[in-house]
């Protein structure tokens, strides 16, 4: 029997990452002698990979050189800040732990670098978390499958037993990419049209339908 899965996107699905993406955004922004964002513009530039939402916000006509300066300096801010603000939405913790109790395993894949992802899941879900899977050499960024094959290689899981949670047209794209069914949310970063206009398969207002769809889709621990 091959496992159940739910994969999740982390940034925007899981978790409310923006404000300590945005604070590490201007403070490497300000050491560059940049002018800062706003939360609103931040949210807009995040979805594609920390290397694109810092190509975003470095102003235009900004060198290659001082864009990689720029983004060096996130990396250093984002490290010391990433679990400052940061907090699991409500009703994250309570699905994953429905979804344990159901045998089903649960994994992250995130465009954030792969340690930052991986220290992420471990501080705010340990156990209830099977597998994380950020961007790394040999794994594309999404909406290239990469990080769901290898969750489902690392599982023994196939895609017929799986289902995808993002909450932005990157993931709708990500999850069809892979052969995997969508399930939009409403809650993170995207609006309920554009994960409409994506093509997800489901969307949800709440952990707490995606837990129904879950069960409906894939079901829980086998007999």
């Amino acid at each position: 029997m091959w496992n159940r899965t739910v994969i999740f996107d982390l940034d925007g699905t899981l978790l409310n990452t923006l404000d300590d993406l945005a604070d590490s955004t201007n403070a490497a922004l300000c050491g560059c002698g940049y002018p800062p964002r706003t939360v609103e513009e931040v949210r807009r530039f995040v979805g594609n990979g920390v290397r694109l939402l810092i190509e975003r916000a470095v102003p235009v006509g900004t060198t290659g050189e001082e864009t990689d300066r720029c983004f060096q300096l996130f990396r250093e801010q984002y490290d010391k800040r990433m679990c400052c603000k940061t907090r699991p939405y409500d009703g994250i913790l309570p699905l994953l732990e429905a979804l344990h109790a159901q045998g089903v395993k649960c994994a992250v894949v995130s465009n954030k670098y792969d340690g930052a992802v991986r220290q992420l899941a471990r501080k705010y879900f340990g156990g209830l978390i099977d597998v994380a899977v950020g961007e790394r050499a040999g794994v594309r960024r999404k909406p290239a499958p990469d990080s769901v094959l290898e969750v489902l290689r690392q599982l023994g899981t196939e895609a017929a037993t799986a289902l995808y949670a993002g909450d932005s047209d990157v993931d709708v794209q990500t999850a069809h990419n892979a052969g995997l069914r969508c399930v939009g949310v409403t809650w993170g970063f995207r609006s309920h049209s554009v994960l409409e206009q994506a093509g997800a398969d489901f969307i949800v207002d709440r952990p707490a339908q995606l837990l129904d769809i879950a069960m409906a889709q894939i079901g829980g621990e086998s007999p």
